[in-house]
């Protein structure tokens, strides 16, 4: 007996013959000896008469090849509707979160929420600083929008994150009668509304930052803007309308639209300015407002987002790099608006005698203020004699920290290390001399004891070439540079050194150790400007 099956006709040369249906034993082993090949590709091979030796027969797999789901097996398909069954707005709303992105926005965010209407495409974005802001925000946008639009929200769909799957949105969604659908964990195709229109606001957010030439800083104002016009502009293709005219019944007017980070001219209306001084400020535009009849511009000499009527846009001025904020912008024109000259690290004293630059060290000196209190306060707890003598093979540096100077050809790295002291020492002169300049530290011996139990971490990297005067002298504060020759203070600890080498030495010595409390203070400061620079290279 031969089943013959009158869809599956094999013609050889001017013949046409009838196939006979292989047994599921035979099936499986040519299956198995032709590399567990598809069974839709035997056939193939059989119809179309394209090897020899194969049998002419149908091959069927009825029962499942274990080891082709080990070594095939894929994850399902998730096939769109054909049609839409939701006929009115805010029946199921799509939410998804994206982030953290590698550079925080202007008002220091780094997550961003989409929600997207499913009926209209009509989508809101919502950015966060933290995932935790997620819940209190669908809550607040909820109520809003169900009571501007006079319809209630059935369906919420969303991913199985934490972020929508906690106690607080179960709480809030049984309370308004709202039903949460959630994609199974680690498969976003199942919430594909929300990850499409996520890569589609990136895409145009990524694209107008390349165009305007503005940093990555701008990148909520980017995509923000991107929301706005993709919801006046974007057509739903069952229905044939944008966005904006199936949730709002309004087609929208787009006269108003102008290109992202274009320059602008903003009207100064809130500083007093006298009768010559000029009445606007230069800018670039961002965005348009959400809740005023404004748009959105930034402001370069305030550094802020505005919003405002009163701007002039100037589209036909090109956008060029380095143009805008320069405090966003490259490494030159950093230096420039600073009018910064590199500080070129060089042995000769005489590239550091303006004592000017010393100076505005002893300025800034009052934060360090607290680590000098607190190194005198451990000098106080010593015995009083004074007597701080070393053994000659304790003073190594591989038993004492050092000051090493790191030299390169574009600045000068100085590693500062607090040495310990003996407990129980203590210093002759008052604190109050040290902060005058007038201390008397001739009777000081620059030698002490090197303390069995240290109450801080020794690092042995430093060799003796890297040590700048004694290795066995004490620790120095800024306050000492004021100290004349005449005190005996330059000749006695730093014998052979030049009045500028000790100022530069002192200078770079506490450099790193005094954090500006303020930007003003970081800028002004030529070494923090150059540390600024290595650290945007």
């Amino acid at each position: 007996m031969y089943s013959v099956d009158m869809k599956n006709i094999v013609p050889k040369e001017s013949l046409t013959c009838l196939v006979a249906k292989a047994t599921l034993d035979e099936s499986m082993l040519w299956h198995k000896r032709l590399g567990h090949i598809n069974f839709k590709n035997i056939n193939k091979l059989v119809k179309e008469n394209l090897v020899r030796g194969l049998p002419s027969k149908r091959f069927e797999n009825d029962q499942t090849c274990v080891a082709c789901l080990k070594g095939k097996q894929h994850r399902a398909s998730c096939k769109s509707k054909v049609q839409n069954s939701i006929t009115q707005p805010l029946f199921m709303l799509h939410m998804d979160l994206f982030g953290p992105t590698f550079v925080s926005s202007l008002m220091n965010k780094k997550y961003c929420l989409v929600v997207t209407d499913d009926y209209s495409r009509f989508t809101w974005v919502f950015f966060l600083a933290t995932k935790d802001e997620t819940s209190g925000i669908l809550k607040s946008f909820i109520t809003e929008i169900e009571n501007l639009v006079d319809k209630k929200v059935k369906i919420i769909r969303c991913d199985n994150e934490t972020e929508f799957k906690n106690r607080v949105m179960s709480e809030f969604c049984e309370k308004k009668g709202i039903k949460m659908e959630f994609s199974v964990a680690r498969t976003p195709q199942q919430n594909e509304v929300a990850e499409r229109r996520n890569r589609t606001l990136i895409e145009a957010a990524r694209t107008m930052l390349a165009d305007s030439k503005l940093p990555t800083t701008f990148w909520a104002e980017a995509v923000n803007i991107a929301c706005y016009v993709q919801n006046r502009v974007l057509v739903v293709k069952p229905r044939n309308k944008t966005p904006y005219e199936l949730f709002r019944g309004i087609k929208p007017a787009l006269w108003f639209m102008r290109p992202f980070g274009c320059h602008v001219s903003i009207l100064n209306t809130i500083d007093h300015l006298g009768k010559f001084d000029g009445k606007s400020d230069d800018g670039f535009f961002v965005g348009y407002s959400l809740s005023s009849k404004a748009f959105r511009v930034y402001n370069i000499r305030t550094r802020k987002v505005e919003e405002s009527l009163h701007v002039e846009f100037l589209e036909n001025k090109p956008m060029i790099a380095c143009d805008g904020p320069k405090w966003l912008f490259g490494i030159d024109s950093l230096t420039k608006s600073m009018n910064y000259v590199p500080v070129v690290a060089c042995t000769n004293s005489n590239d550091f005698a303006d004592d000017s630059l010393f100076d505005y060290a002893d300025d800034r000196s009052q934060p360090s203020n607290d680590g000098a209190k607190k190194d005198d306060e451990n000098l106080s707890k010593e015995d009083g004699t004074g007597n701080h003598e070393t053994p000659e093979k304790e003073s190594s540096t591989n038993d004492v920290n050092t000051v090493g100077l790191n030299i390169n050809n574009a600045s000068i790295n100085v590693n500062i290390e607090v040495t310990p002291l003996r407990e129980n020492a203590t210093f002759e002169a008052p604190y109050e001399d040290f902060l005058g300049g007038k201390a008397d530290i001739t009777n000081i011996t620059n030698s002490y004891t090197v303390p069995t139990t240290l109450n801080t971490r020794i690092h042995k990297d430093h060799s003796l070439e890297d040590v700048i005067g004694d290795v066995q002298s004490g620790v120095q504060t800024r306050k000492m540079t004021k100290l004349d020759d005449e005190q005996g203070f330059i000749s006695g600890v730093y014998e052979g050194k030049t009045h500028e080498d000790l100022h530069t030495c002192l200078y770079y010595y506490f450099l790193t150790q005094i954090k500006p409390n303020r930007i003003s203070k970081a800028l002004s400061d030529p070494a923090w400007v150059e540390a600024i620079q290595e650290g945007l290279l």
